[in-house]
């Protein structure tokens, strides 16, 4: 069934926020009462960045937080932003450890107080704190990960790469090399291949089985290509539209074997936690209709997306630290779905960084909407929310004159500047629909790289400020019940609750060393590589047996310099990688960022035997011969006395092609003695 909308428009709905003293009702009331036509979901308050902050502040949900820190003494300091019209009372603060499951209070500070210093703290360890902001008639909550010099995350786990073949022939050259990025991120990689026809359970005893083999170590799993989905939950209805079943990608990360795959069963709630970290990079059935310019095919938007991951993880592009907001939707009786926008932005791209396009229903540049924003300039993260149907967005475009839309078309023909994506509408959950708007993102030709529904519930990335990944971001929002909190969070553990993209990537670039090469020698191997292009504290160099790792690190400190010598090496098959390392301050604090690895190989020969040097006359003519390694340079030398200091070359070099070489000498002396070696430099 495909949605439409052409009801008629339901009352304006007050919010919880009462205007600012004096005010006019707000121009969105007036706009919608106005009109004879609707969403089949309610157009909730408007956003615009020509209106007054007491017409438009859904922010006031979410306490706005970044975080500075120093080393001597230490300290991390918590700054917020005082922008909410509607009467605060005061700022409570709460801290706990990143694994932790209930919050420690700390204090509790004024209305008028921005910011708070915590002395309690070392440097090394990381810290999460919770401010909630208590107001006349909301609540708004907001989070922050800080660190002062948080340490190095060098081992990320093991990430299943589970590949559908239907669509990737022709990718394997992409695919090894995605395999070898996420190897230089630090994951041991296991792939396994599978149909798009198999059934979702069939596909999942598969990640099961890895995960118990080594349940320490599985976290992770990566879905590439039309991956079978599991649809479950037939009476969801997050949207009010119509109570149906949804794609349930989050059944392929919890291990508890407590998801019953019947459709009349199945759940609509997570039965228990999601164990690993799900992503998915699904291109099918994205035709791209009625776009001006036809979409590739799906193996190719799978190849493109493959070639923007690696340039994203080699910083082959970069993007500013800023963010876009496009909010339609408003307040909504506090559960305000753009605080997913507003709350995580400002730990990850810091405070006047978050950026608003227009959203107003008439009278809005078309340059200021938000699609053709992200088709102007470039933003690392970006939200948008209106009213919504499978493939468009009302409010974010320019398409119709009476909804704005923005259709997935629209994002692929301006390709859309934003490396994470969030947005939030009717429909958007059922990712699996022709052309879907989440998956748009995907198909880009340049910078998208994830996208997900977050409002319904709630998204929280505030973890990705210290250096984590999305997976953890998307893993801990699936698994959410009251821990992290909205003033309304509707839907908590929702099943259709899924992150479009790689689960693996991070949100700080840095720029890997170039042209690394390994020379042998003996029982050594001397590497040499080019510098980052990026201010480094040095390099760490790390070492395997096998290409895909494990790795282990051999170098004890940072190598400020751009070489190093690995001795007493055993002879071996050796794969060796090198990362460089910076101080990433980010608005949450500062972590140790490894950057990708780079490789090389290197052949470490046992130590030869004894040579043994033969002599044999014959015809006018002295025949050397002797034992040798194939592949190795020899040099006959020879004297004609014991007494002479130097030996003199005679033969020039000489490479080996078997495991016995042999010369001769065609002008030897006679009547006299003549002493010859042979030397391999």
């Amino acid at each position: 069934m495909v949605p439409v909308r052409v009801e008629k428009r339901p009352r304006c709905q007050q919010t919880n926020v009462k205007a600012a003293e004096g005010s006019r009702t707000p121009r969105r009331c007036r706009d919608r009462l106005r009109a004879n036509l609707s969403f089949v979901l309610s157009l909730f308050p408007l956003i615009s960045h020509s209106l007054a902050s007491a017409e438009d502040a859904t922010w006031i949900y979410t306490v706005q937080v970044s975080a500075i820190v120093q080393t001597s003494p230490p300290q991390i300091t918590l700054q917020w932003q005082a922008n909410d019209p509607y009467g605060v009372q005061s700022w409570s603060i709460y801290r706990k450890a990143k694994d932790a499951a209930s919050w420690n209070y700390l204090t509790t500070v004024s209305a008028t107080t921005t910011s708070w210093t915590d002395t309690s703290v070392s440097v090394g360890p990381t810290y999460e704190y919770q401010i909630v902001k208590t107001a006349t008639t909301h609540t708004g909550y907001g989070y922050v990960y800080s660190g002062i010099n948080a340490p190095l995350t060098e081992n990320r786990g093991t990430c299943l790469l589970v590949v559908a073949t239907n669509s990737t022939i022709g990718l394997e050259n992409e695919l090894t090399r995605l395999q070898s990025d996420l190897t230089g991120d630090g994951w041991f990689v296991i792939r396994h291949d599978v149909s798009s026809n198999q059934t979702p359970l069939s596909v999942r005893s598969i990640i099961t089985n890895d995960y118990y083999a080594d349940p320490a170590n599985v976290n992770t799993v990566f879905l590439f290509g039309h991956v079978p989905i599991l649809q479950s939950g037939p009476s969801l209805n997050y949207d009010g539209h119509l109570a149906r079943a949804m794609p349930a990608d989050a059944f392929y990360g919890e291990m508890n074997d407590d998801w019953p795959t019947n459709l009349a069963s199945s759940p609509g709630f997570l039965p228990s936690d999601v164990k690993l970290m799900v992503g998915r990079v699904d291109l099918a059935n994205m035709p791209g209709n009625n776009a001006l310019v036809p979409w590739p095919s799906e193996t190719e938007l799978l190849r493109n997306y493959l070639n923007k991951d690696h340039n994203w993880r080699h910083k082959v592009f970069t993007v500013p630290r800023t963010a876009l907001m496009g909010n339609l939707r408003g307040d909504e009786q506090g559960e305000a779905t753009a605080a997913s926008g507003y709350r995580n932005f400002e730990p990850l791209v810091g405070p006047g960084n978050t950026i608003r396009a227009n959203t107003e229903p008439t009278n809005a540049p078309p340059q200021s909407r938000w699609v053709n924003m992200l088709g102007a300039s470039n933003y690392l993260m970006a939200y948008g929310c209106g009213a919504g149907q499978p493939t468009a967005c009302s409010g974010l475009g320019t398409n119709d004159g009476t909804f704005y839309d923005c259709w997935s078309r629209d994002i692929v023909g301006v390709d859309a500047h934003a490396v994470f994506v969030m947005l939030f509408g009717s429909w958007f959950g059922q990712w699996d629909y022709t052309d879907d708007l989440l998956r748009s993102v995907l198909a880009t030709s340049s910078v998208g790289l994830t996208s997900c529904m977050a409002g319904r519930p709630h998204w929280f990335l505030h973890h990705m400020g210290l250096g984590e990944t999305i997976g953890y971001s998307t893993r801990l929002s699936m698994n959410n019940s009251t821990l992290y909190q909205n003033q309304s969070n509707a839907m908590t553990r929702a099943i259709y609750v899924a992150l479009m993209g790689d689960p693996t990537l991070r949100l700080d670039q840095l720029a890997p060393p170039s042209s690394l090469t390994a020379t042998p020698l003996g029982n050594s191997v001397n590497l040499s590589w080019r510098e980052s292009t990026d201010p480094v504290l040095g390099y760490h160099v790390y070492r395997a047996s096998q290409a895909d790792g494990p790795y282990s690190r051999l170098t004890s400190s940072l190598v400020s310099e751009t070489a190093f010598s690995d001795v007493n090496v055993t002879p071996g098959t050796y794969t060796y990688m090198v990362r460089a390392v910076t101080l990433q301050t980010t608005p949450s604090g500062t972590y140790y960022n490894p950057s990708q690895g780079i490789f090389v190989d290197a052949i470490v020969l046992p130590p030869p035997p004894p040579m043994k040097l033969l002599a044999n006359t014959g015809g006018n003519g002295i025949q050397l011969t002797w034992n040798s390694q194939a592949g190795s340079t020899y040099h006959v030398q020879f004297k004609t006395s014991l007494t002479q200091p130097d030996w003199t070359d005679l033969s020039g070099s000489i490479v080996a092609t078997n495991t016995t070489t042999s010369w001769s000498d065609p002008a030897p002396m006679s009547g006299s003695q003549k002493l010859y070696r042979v030397a391999a430099p």
